[in-house]
């Protein structure tokens, strides 16, 4: 009886690596697609047509206004856990109409990113420096434009 090896919580299972083949023909991707394409499918043009697709997602903004006839989707981040969570905001923000914004909302923007590495200063990236890489607006609750906070709130001091 095998054991399922435990994962950390917040730590995605690692991907199964598929096995490849030896001694493979140039073109082919395994010894059963040579075959048929040897003998049944020998008039079947092999690896000529590539397809683009996409894979549907939907993604839910912390936080939406309308400013200027802008619309803001505000992303509050306290961290990016890996690179497919931080690489899904580069997807959504290439697939946003004209007049829409993704703008993140940094709890410390100066955290830094998962599996970053560590420079020969010492520093690693941090978030703040791989949002404005990607061409985002950032802010931190410090430096929120005061035209985005609510009045009342203003005006109570809070």
């Amino acid at each position: 009886m095998s054991k399922e090896p435990k994962i950390r919580k917040g730590y995605r299972k690692r991907r199964v690596v598929r096995p490849r083949e030896k001694d493979l023909e140039v073109g082919y991707d395994s010894h059963w697609e040579y075959k048929l394409h040897s003998g049944p499918l020998s008039d079947w043009d092999i690896h000529t047509t590539k397809v683009d697709y996409v894979v549907e997602h939907t993604y839910h903004a912390d936080f939406v206004k309308v400013i200027d006839g802008k619309t803001i989707l505000l992303e509050a981040k306290g961290r990016f856990w890996d690179a497919p969570e931080y690489t899904k905001y580069v997807w959504i923000n290439k697939s946003l109409p004209e007049n829409y914004e993704l703008v993140f909302l940094f709890s410390d923007p100066n955290a830094p990113m998962p599996q970053a590495k560590r420079r020969t200063d010492g520093t690693k990236r941090s978030h703040a420096e791989w949002a404005s890489s990607k061409g985002f607006r950032w802010y931190s609750e410090e430096s929120l434009p005061d035209e985005w906070i609510d009045k009342d709130y203003k005006e109570e001091g809070l």
